[in-house]
């Protein structure tokens, strides 16, 4: 019986605390794997720029401003602002929508 408390608590810490850190863990991995060149993404440090060359699978560059470019740990991304796919899509809508205002 005084074992069972014990083994009810490390449960209930388990599946409210250590399980959904692990789910929050992998998604992040994911994201950081996913990141490709062409995605605009943020560094944990605030560092906002364009990947512009992968070096290995641990270090990119990233385009901070015109010419200057900055070597980071790939883990060091911590969100993808944009990726290269949504802003592609995004230049081909603006391109179709100024051929239809230049036929007014």
């Amino acid at each position: 019986m005084a074992l069972l408390l014990p083994i009810i608590v490390f449960a209930g810490m388990y599946f409210l605390i250590l399980r959904p850190q692990q789910k929050r863990m992998k998604e992040r991995e994911a994201m950081v794997r996913a990141a490709d060149i062409g995605d605009e993404v943020a560094t944990v440090g605030g560092v906002i720029g364009t990947i512009v060359a992968e070096e290995d699978e641990n270090i990119v560059s990233l385009e901070v401003d015109t010419d200057v470019e900055l070597r980071v740990q790939r883990r060091s991304i911590g969100e993808i602002i944009t990726k290269s796919e949504d802003v592609e899509e995004v230049e081909a809508a603006d391109s179709g929508s100024d051929d239809a205002d230049s036929e007014d």
